[in-house]
């Protein structure tokens, strides 16, 4: 090896290796480390730890509120999801017209990303339990009287409005980006042989931005999955454990209860369905898009 090669690898594995050792030490460290743990007894503060072999495993199998929680994170991912997904492509596309305002509305429609989901959380708490009365004492309307936030109901669609009203804005800036690299002329072009809006959104818009709806879905799946700090801030998984995400479960199990490796086992087999069902995804919408 010449000395050029040996300086550019000496370089290279200075700018790299620092954020090779972080992920090691905060991610996959604590992952492996979460792994052993499912398989042992432990609750946090005495000094042995025993061996348990598959019975956390076999614990979760008559879990009813672990059930529960899974059965509602993966209605308010489904939900979520789409919500937030065409909500962010309607922003888009809208946007992305010859609208005098446009740069200013993508800045609007971006900023609640910016905010972190815990004060979103708290702000809307805020306003749902303290804004929404106001409102309906002077409009009337019956669906302001209710306090949302303790109907179980009332409280899911609460975090998928909080959570896609906070999410859209962020997958309208990667739609933007799809929708500005599709050809002027092609449009027109179509546009020329008659065909219509709707024609050319279905036949030649939506195909050229597959791989922009491949990234949001992804996104959109995994944000779903892993939602915790809206969660926690505006509900808290009330009324009655009724919108209690499996990452809130997993925390209040792990340090409420004190049942680390319980809860360890509970995390691994989320990533397991994560990473089962992301992967998925992407493999179909990678077909879709050789297809389309």
């Amino acid at each position: 090896m010449s000395r050029t090669q040996t300086r550019k690898l000496l370089i290279y594995i200075a700018f790299v290796s620092p954020a090779v050792l972080f992920f090691a030490l905060f991610i996959i460290w604590p992952f492996l480390r979460a792994i052993v743990f499912s398989f042992q007894d432990w609750n946090g503060i005495s000094s042995t730890i025993k061996w348990a072999g598959w019975r956390n495993y076999e614990r979760l199998l008559t879990d009813t509120e672990f059930m529960k929680s899974f059965s509602f994170t993966l209605k308010y991912v489904l939900v979520s999801t789409i919500l937030a997904n065409v909500a962010g492509f309607a922003l888009a596309f809208i946007l992305n017209m010859a609208l005098k305002t446009k740069n200013l509305l993508r800045t609007v429609f971006f900023l609640p990303h910016v905010v972190g989901s815990l004060i979103i959380g708290f702000i809307f708490q805020f306003i749902i339990t303290q804004g929404f009365p106001q409102i309906a004492s002077i409009t009337g309307i019956e669906i302001f009287q209710k306090n949302w936030l303790s109907l179980p109901d009332y409280a899911f669609w609460a975090l998928i409005l909080v959570s896609v009203w906070h999410y859209a804005g962020y997958l309208m800036v990667i739609y933007l980006a799809a929708l500005q690299g599709i050809p002027a002329d092609l449009l027109e072009a179509a546009q020329i042989d008659g065909a219509g809006r709707w024609y050319r959104l279905r036949s030649i818009i939506l195909p050229l931005i597959m791989p922009a709806m491949t990234v949001c879905l992804f996104l959109g799946i995994s944000h779903g999955f892993k939602v915790f700090d809206l969660n926690f801030a505006l509900t808290k998984g009330g009324p009655f454990g009724s919108t209690e995400s499996l990452a809130l479960h997993i925390y209040l199990d792990a340090f409420t209860k004190n049942e680390y490796t319980y809860a360890s086992a509970k995390a691994v087999v989320f990533f397991v369905v994560l990473a089962s069902i992301t992967v998925v995804q992407v493999f179909v919408m990678k077909r879709k898009e050789v297809e389309m």
